[in-house]
């Protein structure tokens, strides 16, 4: 793709002048604190949290998820579904332009979803189903089903993993392989790279050529209109250190203060806590498949047997009205989708069970090592409440500390333990990362490739596939229980307790929404 020409540089370069030219007392700067620090900049590699956050500042989505889990237009101005449902027609809106001026074209948007379709559980779920995708003009392009695919929207809109925003082509044709190094997006806000601080703060200012849908925001959907100048994503990983903050006003908002301090600001008449994610979060154990011993699925068995969730959720310092007391549910409990298939007889830990399970693996005292992310509390104190229970049933445990973002990557590493691979981690996981079979990333058990951990299950994934293949709602149920119960056999990953935690924000700060992950258009700092 041609650079974009002087005239769309120097709107760009005009329209972020003006914003910087303010004098300081006249721009708002909201300052706020997440789960983790911005660590890397690619949306389609990572499938960090951290990612995520940082694209739904930076980028726009083709549709959207609003608050009923609906998928609706959001770049796309219109579509049209063929009465089959095997062809697909976008148009996008007009008017949409990136951060350095160029306008946004439907060749950007193809090689897009090409990219995050390499990467992502659902992107290479549509793209097997695909039988071709062509540009028709700079606004429009089409899709045509290779084989029924029920959720083409609804995978136009992933929000979570590795989310799917438009990118410009020129960026999109980087392999998935390769992470790309800058953040040009079309979206509410401007990545200020340059100011950018990993470990202290990542900076966003308005993008003041930014077109909002008219609608009201909803969820994630509708109108992003973003009402203060400045964002800073400010790195406070000890989280005595943020509270304190927040009740002295140097920051604005905290997505997950530490539960064991939600009293302390409950009492301060200038914080007001909210429910961002109003269903919930999973603990999820991920053992590594690929190497001993839990390559063994009695061993992956055995660590059912290790695991008290009421147990973790106390460790974290949930308190019990934000605890589900036990829950086995892959897409979680008190959703439409919830199912304890294949779970019975698991809800208290056996110790003398699991030691039987390792014996039959082979399991004869290998070192296990459990990754620690030491600078989020509820990871660092499940993950260490987890090793106590698994050295009681039998492991010889090794759990090495580092930072989420160290994690992340090292994750990704499929040597042995001695040459620094790793057995088991831990991450938490909202509803809308687990909601279904499709969209659940880490119950996907693809053969080739797949995500940090690597299961491999061929029934589980034409269960899986069959599932978002059939129309009819009866027999989805139906099929819905088989893939509970097929992953409670092989067990791609371990629920380890579901919770729920209150974010809290100074009272000057208006329009938030329970829009389970944390973004701000639409909000305002009084």
């Amino acid at each position: 793709m041609p650079t974009p020409s002087r005239p769309h540089r120097l709107l760009a370069a005009a329209a972020l002048g003006a914003l910087l030219a303010l004098p300081a007392a006249a721009q708002t700067t909201l300052k706020v604190v997440l789960i983790d620090q911005l660590g890397s900049l690619d949306p389609v590699q990572s499938t960090a949290a951290f990612v995520r956050n940082h694209g739904f500042m930076v980028y726009d989505q083709l549709f959207a998820l609003d608050s009923k889990g609906e998928a609706r237009p959001q770049m796309v101005e219109r579509f049209e579904r063929s009465p089959d449902g095997m062809t697909w027609r976008f148009t996008l809106r007009e008017g949409l332009a990136f951060h350095d001026g160029a306008p946004v074209r439907a060749a950007d948007a193809v090689a897009s979803i090409r990219r995050w379709a390499q990467r992502d559980v659902v992107g290479r779920a549509l793209a097997a189903a695909t039988g071709a995708m062509e540009v028709v003009d700079d606004r429009s392009f089409t899709l045509t089903l290779a084989r029924p695919f029920a959720l083409v929207t609804e995978a136009l809109a992933r929000p979570t993993a590795s989310a799917l925003f438009v990118m410009p082509e020129r960026l999109a044709q980087t392999p998935p392989t390769t992470a790309i190094t800058e953040a040009t997006g079309s979206g509410p806000f401007i990545f200020r790279q340059g100011e950018w601080r990993a470990g202290d703060r990542a900076v966003y200012v308005r993008n003041s050529a930014y077109k909002p849908r008219p609608e009201a925001p909803d969820g994630l959907a509708g109108g992003k209109v973003v009402k203060v100048d400045r964002l800073e994503w400010i790195a406070m990983p000890d989280a005595a250190t943020a509270a304190a903050a927040l009740q002295s006003g140097e920051i604005d908002f905290i997505e997950q203060p530490s539960p064991d301090l939600v009293p302390v600001m409950e009492r301060n008449r200038n914080i007001r806590l909210f429910a961002l994610n109003p269903t919930g979060f999973m603990v999820w154990l991920r053992p590594n498949h690929a190497i001993p011993p839990f390559d063994n699925p009695k061993a992956r068995q055995a660590l059912l047997h290790m695991v008290n969730q009421q147990e973790n959720l106390q460790a974290a310092g949930v308190r019990p009205s934000e605890q589900v007391p036990y829950c086995p549910a892959y897409f979680l409990c008190g959703t439409p989708l919830e199912s304890h298939a294949g779970a019975e007889g698991l809800r208290q830990a056996d110790p003398e069970r699991a030691r039987a399970l390792l014996r039959e693996a082979g399991y004869t005292g290998q070192r296990v090592v459990f990754l620690n992310a030491t600078d989020s509390p509820i990871n660092n104190a499940v993950t260490l409440t987890m090793a106590q229970a698994m050295q009681r049933g039998g492991l010889i445990m090794d759990v090495p500390a580092m930072d989420w973002a160290t994690l992340t990557q090292r994750r990704n590493r499929r040597e042995p333990v001695e040459q620094g691979g790793w057995n088991l981690f831990v991450t938490v996981a909202n509803v809308l990362d687990a909601q279904n079979p499709l969209t659940n990333l880490y119950l996907a058990s693809p053969c080739q490739g797949g995500l940090a951990g690597w299961p491999c299950d061929e029934e589980l994934e034409r269960l899986r596939r069959s599932w978002w293949e059939e129309p009819d709602a009866a027999k989805r149920k139906q099929i819905l229980e088989a893939v509970h119960a097929r992953a409670y056999q092989v067990l791609p990953y371990i629920n380890a307790g579901q919770f729920r935690t209150l974010s809290a924000h100074r009272t000057n700060i208006e329009g938030l929404r329970p829009t389970t992950v944390p973004v701000f258009w639409g909000v305002e700092k009084k």
